[in-house]
């Protein structure tokens, strides 16, 4: 049955790394198709990490309703409609709507992947824990340029383009929703006395330190594949393989950070941990900007340290809090999601107001624009480098360093 939780765990992962990372490719089409700038580009992005933000809040109360199972085929099945509702969308209204189902889906998903890990990783939390986001990273890596061969293909005569690159992506949702239909999952009947009170864990800074930490590193980590394709085509004009190359070799250095770094978080510590890899992140995406095309690998070097935060926080809440982890888990990544919403929207007004100070029409105004842009990603990682430090110090002094 442990194997059968792993096989659910390493899929829905795999799902995740995919639902997330095939947009990439896709926005420049999808920005041409509807005829978007930047600004209403982030503000897109923003209404889907709403969509993420709300299903969190909701998940918990699913999951203690009817179970993780069937909260996890819930989320499975929004993603596989989600995919349908895409390719049949030919107005914007409709596939906005359809983007946001997706991301509905992706929050439940989330949610109940963090449960279940925090349920099942006892021993070697931190080594755990990104091995099963490793499965993230290695799809997210094969995303971008599965994405782009998808697109191209032709199917009946008609090209798939970016509405049937969706649909078949998505599609493979249901690999993960048979294997949980034949899984069991635990925890669902702890009983509610021997829960930690909700605000019990509100009252701990360092609950709320996590929050900035995980808000700021996620973003830092989502908008690469949002944003770092649309950076290299539009600001040094790659064509869609290379650029798209590039972002894959950001997720295979993401995963390979996962799958090697997993047991240094367990021996260093999850609190340090987090300082030293977001700051790697940080200076690799701020030399990459100064440097210039000629320093753009480090765009993908980057994906080496941020891979490393949203483990390590979930591996923190896992011990920190082994009877309120549910709780402390959903509080999180709510929270979380609230600063997705704002930071997808400030990387795209950021662009935008610097374009137009550099003369909105012109290919340095693009240019620096972008470079903003693109600073903010890497300001994020620097933020929760700089949260990291003062949670160290909170909990040193407290003796209470995980």
């Amino acid at each position: 049955m442990y194997i059968m939780q792993l096989v659910t765990i390493f899929l829905g992962f795999i799902i995740f790394g995919i639902s997330e990372n095939i947009k990439g490719p896709a926005i420049p089409r999808i920005q041409f198709d509807f005829n978007l700038n930047e600004e209403q580009l982030g503000s897109l992005l923003s209404l889907n990490a709403l969509g993420y933000l709300i299903a969190c809040s909701f998940t918990a109360i699913l999951v203690r309703k009817w179970g993780i199972k069937a909260t996890s085929i819930m989320s499975f099945a929004s993603m596989l409609l989600s995919g349908v509702f895409i390719f049949l969308s030919h107005t914007y209204p409709l596939f906005a709507g359809s983007y946001f189902l997706m991301y509905i889906g992706n929050g439940m998903l989330e949610i109940a992947l963090a449960i279940l890990g925090a349920r099942i990783f006892v021993k070697n939390v931190g080594t755990m824990m990104n091995l099963s986001h490793f499965f993230y990273g290695i799809s997210s890596t094969v995303a971008p340029l599965l994405a782009t061969g998808v697109m191209s293909m032709q199917v009946f005569g008609h090209t798939l383009d970016w509405r049937g690159m969706y649909l078949v992506m998505l599609s493979l949702s249901l690999l993960p929703i048979l294997s949980a239909l034949y899984s069991k999952f635990p925890g669902d009947d702890l009983p509610l006395e021997s829960r930690t009170p909700f605000k019990e864990l509100t009252r701990d800074p360092a609950l709320w330190w996590m929050v900035l930490i995980l808000s700021f590193g996620v973003v830092s980590e989502l908008a690469v594949g949002g944003w770092l394709v649309n950076f290299l085509e539009k600001a040094y004009h790659w064509d869609t393989v290379k650029a798209s190359g590039l972002l894959s070799i950001f997720f295979l250095l993401f995963s390979v950070g996962r799958l090697v770094l997993g047991p240094v978080t367990d021996k260093i510590g999850f609190t340090l941990s987090l300082i030293i890899f977001s700051g790697f992140s940080a200076a690799c995406t701020f030399i990459a900007i100064v440097g210039g095309e000629r320093w753009s690998f480090l765009f993908a070097a980057s994906g080496l340290g941020i891979a490393m935060i949203y483990p390590t926080v979930m591996a923190f809440i896992a011990k920190r809090y082994p009877r309120g982890s549910d709780t402390a888990i959903t509080f999180t990544v709510t929270l979380m999601g609230l600063g997705s919403v704002i930071g997808n929207y400030l990387i795209g007004f950021v662009i935008e107001t610097v374009k137009k100070m550099y003369g909105e029409a012109t290919q340095m105004g693009l240019l620096r624009g972008l470079q903003a842009g693109y600073a903010f990603i890497g300001l994020c990682a620097l933020l929760c480098t700089l949260c990291g430090f003062v949670l160290y110090r909170y909990l040193k002094r407290r003796g209470e360093l995980i």
